[in-house]
Order: structure tokens, then C-alpha cells, then sequence
């Protein structure tokens, strides 16, 4: 080893372990504080729905048969005699829905990106693709609906249809958007060496799109349980999309309120639990500016 090599050795290596230390406590705060910042947010954001909730039932004067406020519903779940099956039964359905959201998630983002990587490596797809996924955005599901069930039944299919509607448009914008955010020097570089779109895509677009795929899935969370609840409202029943028709039709105001209440904190709450986990990821890669 030369007299140089050996300089080097001796300067860097003492200092290596106080540098992955440093790393080390910058990513546990980096995910304290995504941590704190997304519980905060959670309930801060209960407490206005809670505030906009009970002041919209004052200040409309809704009939107190038919309006029901937060300790109503806290009582219909856990202090009324039947309390025990009022939960099963809304939770049973509550379950229902956030399966059919996974399934509309699911092929929705997959589309997304199938789509994102077609338009990055050809512009004519996207010439060909993106007036159809305008179209697919501008139409209302309500309209679209009877063909989607009279092609696909009412079934599996329909919901992963409907739902990956729902989903399709905002991810493939942001995930669109990641895979062109990658420096123009990198792409330079690839394609001196040589390189393909196929290789530009995999060493410089994909990576540098990821903060853009994760706030995609971010998005895409409350999107999927909105494209589930209309799936069951308009295609497969089942589930809270399903049961809200029959609650207000049998004058079930209490189990309406309840089944409303619960779908919208479980949106909350997963999106908080993806944006935690977009945040830790990110810091441990080092990116989190980039967010």
C-alpha cells in the first residue's frame, strides 16, 4: 500500500463510525418527528371534523331524529344494550369495504404506473393514452357505471374497475411527473455510455421518481376507499357503500351516522399511516427534501 493509500486509511477510517452514528440519530429523529407530525395532524384534524360536525347540525337546525352528533354515535358503538352488535355488524361491513378499496388500489396504482412507464419511454403512448385517461377522469362514475357492470357483472371486476377509475388519474399525474424530474446531466451520462430508455428508466428515472410514487400511494388512499364505497353503491352491494341505502330507507340514522363516522377515520388514519411511512422511507434514503 502506498504512502497515500495509507494517509487516507488513517484519516477516514476514525471517522467513519461517528459518521454512521450521526446518520444513524439523524433518521431516528427524521422518524420521531414524522411520527409526532402525523399524530398531531390526525388529531387535529378529529377535532375540526368534530367542531364543523356539530356547528353544521346546530347552525342547519337538523331534527335531532335525523342528525346525530359525535356522543350519538359514541353511544350507538359502545354504551346502548345492543352496542356489542351494532360493532360487528358495522365493522363486518366497514372490513368488506376496505378489502374492496385494496382491490381498487391495487389496480389502480399498478395501471398508474404501467401507464407512467409506457409514457416515459414513448411519446406517442402517451399521445395515444392520455386524452383516454382524461376522459376517464371527466366522466362521472354514475354515468360510466351501467356499462362497467353490463361488461363486467356485478363482481370482482367491477370493483377493481371502478376503484382503479378512482385511483388512476391522480397517481398517474404524480408518478408521470417523478419519472421527468430526474436531472437532464444523468440522462446525458446514460446515454454517452451507451445506455437505452430501457436503462435510463431503471439507473435515473425510477429512482428519482420515488418520492412521487409514494406521495401517489399517499393520495391514492383516500381515492380507493371512495372508488370501493361507490363500487358497492352502484355495482356489487356489501360493505358501508352498500348498507348506507338501507340504513336511511329503514330510518336507521344512528347506524347511518356510525358507518359514515367510521369509514372517514379509517381514511384518515391509513392516510397518516402511509404518510409516516412515506417519511421514514424517504429520510433513510436521504430524500426526505425532495417530499
Amino acid at each position: 500500500m502506498s504512502e497515500a493509500q495509507l494517509v487516507a486509511v488513517a484519516t477516514t477510517t476514525p471517522q467513519q463510525p461517528k459518521l454512521d452514528a450521526a446518520i444513524r440519530r439523524e433518521s431516528r429523529r427524521g422518524v420521531q418527528r414524522a411520527l409526532i407530525r402525523s399524530l398531531t395532524t390526525f388529531l387535529l384534524t378529529l377535532v375540526g371534523i368534530g367542531v364543523l360536525w356539530v356547528g353544521a347540525l346546530q347552525v342547519f337546525g337538523i331534527n335531532a331524529y335525523i342528525g346525530k352528533g359525535p356522543i350519538d354515535v359514541w353511544n350507538f358503538l359502545f354504551t346502548v344494550p345492543a352496542a356489542a352488535e351494532n360493532r360487528e355488524q358495522l365493522f363486518g361491513q366497514l372490513w368488506q369495504t376496505l378489502g374492496h378499496a385494496g382491490v381498487g388500489f391495487g389496480a389502480g396504482l399498478a395501471a398508474a404506473l404501467v401507464i407512467a412507464i409506457a409514457f416515459q419511454l414513448s411519446k406517442g403512448a402517451e399521445h395515444a393514452l392520455m386524452p383516454l385517461a382524461m376522459l376517464l377522469r371527466s366522466v362521472p362514475l354514475v354515468a360510466m357505471a351501467p356499462v362497467i357492470i353490463l361488461i363486467f357483472g356485478r363482481d370482482f371486476a367491477s370493483i377493481a374497475v371502478i376503484g382503479g377509475i378512482v385511483v388512476l388519474f391522480p397517481a398517474l399525474v404524480n408518478i408521470v411527473f417523478g419519472l421527468r424530474s430526474a436531472p437532464e446531466q444523468m440522462g446525458d451520462l446514460v446515454a454517452v455510455y451507451g445506455g437505452s430508455k430501457w436503462t435510463l428508466l431503471r439507473k435515473v428515472a425510477l429512482p428519482s421518481a420515488l418520492p412521487s410514487l409514494l406521495a401517489a400511494v399517499r393520495i391514492s388512499v383516500p381515492g380507493a376507499i371512495t372508488g370501493a364505497l361507490l363500487a358497492e353503491w352502484l355495482a356489487v352491494g356489501g360493505g358501508i357503500g352498500g348498507a348506507v341505502g338501507g340504513y336511511q330507507a329503514g330510518a336507521q340514522f344512528s347506524a347511518l351516522w356510525a358507518a359514515v363516522v367510521l369509514v372517514t377515520v379509517s381514511a384518515l388514519l391509513i392516510y397518516n399511516v402511509v404518510q409516516v411511512l412515506e417519511s421514514v422511507v424517504l429520510a433513510r434514503m436521504g430524500m426526505s427534501g425532495r417530499a
